[in-house]
């Protein structure tokens, strides 16, 4: 057995240093890292002083009640005043906040000033409705200006949201409902996709009738289908748009509850994670500006998440209205009305920066380069990756077709639970790598550990554990405290443990290995799912690949590849047995799937993020679990039918 928590198999030795003229210009200092590192809360404190504050805080962090974080303690401010109202007041209140476009093409664009004016209607409204501070409110709608008002109006009065991805079912949003015990639903009558409408209105009577928390069902008309009415229920026209123009922002303690998101899933008890509000801004704003130097009077920024997962909370919503930005909303899917339809997008609105999922980048990459090539992208001058870890050649690709081969990458790792990007690249300052998120930002202490929470050499494996805690950070599990000490800081003595595994290469660079849950022991060697993952997509005729260890009599558990090859490859024998081949010279013998099943398509969620565990089950032949948080369920019943004619030796 490896002497570490995880084998490193995979070496990247090309590196990109940062150009010139763009390290001149960029936001972060070089001695942002020795800054934070000689005084780590005096660092965040002076990153606080970036936001307005209605009172003065009384200390930077008090971690004694540890694992329960207070930062910036007894100090006062509201997230919609430093999101909207200061920016007026300073008199960018022309800027564009806001550039909506929908899936049809029609473009919305709402300033400051307009957006204040909005957030406080839907304000006076939510209060006229009786929702107080400290009330929950639930909010299930899809990426409309109202899903950004929703949030901001629901902040301003300090009534902690719960957002809902809008392509969840009814039961997913009855048990967030009734694990928030939220007071209101904002809902709309439905949601335009993929060049049809879809209903919204009806889950959410489903959900509700079994909510007894639930007083007021606030609907906002987005398609005009009809929908059944109850007594509950109110349109947004009626009372947003009657209501009163001008909303006084009162002042939170900055440890106020600010939103609770639920993780992904729907069986079992939900756990909701929860976010306050002084620290959570703090890090969400210096981030967004810092990671992706933003130039708010320059820069037209597009986060591609939806407002459902915490991407969108942190860098469509709070982090980039925090920084006066200017920002591109999509409702619609990247391949409607053509799968140029995100590169349409970027050239239309002068995209300066794309933040995006590694998921995305693949599929793009299968499509071809000729649909981005075909478009001009040349206002794109920074780009990012979020979600899964991304592979070095999608990495490549990116870079090469998507920036110019000149736009900077930042890979950026954090969760739902971090609230905010924790390891990244800062792009005046690092030299990248090809698929590494490279360093902790400054302020952050992250360590790669083994089995018994020692930190690992350079070029050794293990798990990836955060050992100081950040001002974003989760506060507890909504309604159990005990969950949370057990889930995240039980496994080793004062340490954040989230599941990620990972490794350090010779330069101390981190590498993200994916979730330890998909971990292979073949032959006692721990393999990492990510590398082999990797190995397969350098292969010139792989776009994507999701790869598990099925049970195996011989070595424990054999690899069993699942790959989608790029548009102009096609599936044979001699291509299964050179991408297994190709695999053994990437990585080595050890590593060579035993079975490879050339896919159309991967069983992914709404958020992108490759389903495992439904591979896992069909590669052993089990029957498969809940699908219904997949964007196409029927993908597990085309993978069951190729897989039952086997691509082996």
């Amino acid at each position: 057995m490896s002497n570490e928590a995880l084998d490193n198999l995979l070496q990247e030795n090309r590196t990109f240093a940062p150009e010139p003229t763009f390290a001149a210009r960029a936001n972060v200092a070089a001695d942002a890292y020795d800054t934070a590192a000689a005084d780590r809360l005096g660092f965040w404190a002076e990153q606080a002083d970036r936001l307005d504050w209605a009172q003065p805080w009384e200390q930077v962090l008090d971690w004694s009640k540890a694992p329960f974080a207070r930062w910036f303690t007894d100090g006062k401010l509201n997230v919609a005043h430093n999101c909207v109202d200061r920016h007026v007041a300073a008199g960018r209140g022309d800027r564009t906040a806001i550039i909506f476009e929908s899936e049809a093409g029609d473009v919305r664009e709402i300033t400051y000033a307009e957006l204040q004016v909005l957030v406080s209607k839907a304000a006076n409204a939510l209060q006229g409705l009786g929702v107080e501070a400290g009330d929950r409110v639930a909010i299930y709608l899809p990426m409309i200006p109202e899903a950004v008002v929703a949030m901001l109006a629901c902040a301003r009065i300090g009534a902690p949201h719960s957002v809902v991805f809008a392509g969840f079912s009814a039961e997913a949003l009855r048990s967030r409902i009734d694990d928030a015990q939220a007071k209101a639903v904002i809902t709309a009558d439905g949601q335009f996709r993929r060049g049809g409408s879809l209903p919204l209105k009806p889950a959410v009577d489903e959900a509700v009738a079994q909510t007894p928390s639930i007083e007021t069902v606030l609907v906002v008309r987005r398609t005009g289908a009809e929908v059944e009415w109850n007594d509950r229920d109110v349109w947004w026209h009626d009372v947003v748009d009657a209501a009163a123009e001008h909303h006084h922002a009162e002042a939170f303690d900055s440890e106020h509850p600010l939103f609770i998101l639920y993780t992904s899933g729907t069986t079992g008890k939900p756990k909701g994670i929860l976010h306050t509000t002084g620290g959570y801004l703090t890090q969400t704003a210096w981030t967004h500006w810092a990671v992706f130097d933003l130039k708010p009077e320059d820069d037209v920024y597009w986060c591609t998440a939806d407002i459902g997962w915490v991407t969108g909370h942190s860098y469509i919503v709070y982090g980039p209205l925090a920084n006066g930005a200017t920002q591109v909303i999509y409702e619609g899917t990247p391949d409607t009305p053509h799968k140029g339809r995100w590169w349409e997008i970027v050239q239309r609105h002068r995209v300066t920066i794309l933040y995006t999922a590694p998921t995305a980048i693949r599929t793009f990459m299968k499509w071809g380069d000729e649909l981005p090539e075909s478009f001009d992208l040349s206002s794109l001058r920074l780009l990012g990756s979020v979600g899964e870890p991304i592979n070095p050649e999608a990495w490549m690709w990116y870079r090469r077709v998507i920036g110019g081969d000149a736009c900077p990458i930042v890979d950026t790792w954090w969760q739902t639970e971090t609230g905010a990007i924790m390891i990244s690249p800062l792009p005046g300052l690092t030299a990248t790598k090809p698929g590494s998120a490279m360093r902790p930002l400054p302020g952050i202490g992250a360590q790669v550990v083994d089995d018994h929470g020692v930190p690992v050499k350079p070029g050794g494996g293990g798990y990836l554990v955060l050992d100081e805690p950040w001002p974003s950070m989760l506060r507890g599990i909504w309604g159990d405290d005990q969950r949370y000490i057990d889930t995240y800081w039980s496994r080793w003595p004062d340490v954040y443990f989230a599941g990620d595994g990972a490794k350090l290469d010779d330069d101390g660079a981190i590498w993200l290995l994916g979730r330890v849950d998909d971990v292979m022991n073949v032959s006692g060697h721990r393999i990492s799912t990510t590398e082999v993952e990797s190995a397969l997509v350098s292969h010139p005729a792989v776009a994507e690949a999701a790869v598990v260890g099925a049970t195996d009599a011989t070595t424990g558990q054999g690899i069993v590849a699942f790959v989608i090859l790029r548009g102009t490859h096609s599936d044979g024998e001699e291509l299964v047995a050179e991408l297994r081949n190709h695999v053994a010279h990437e990585i080595g013998p050890i590593a060579k799937p035993r079975q490879i099943l050339v896919v159309a398509e991967l069983p992914k969620t709404r958020s992108g993020k490759i389903m495992r565990r439904l591979l896992r089950d069909v590669a052993e032949h089990r029957d498969l679990g809940d699908v219904t948080t997949l964007a196409d369920p029927a993908v597990m019943n085309l993978i069951a039918e190729g897989l039952s004619g086997p691509s082996e030796d």
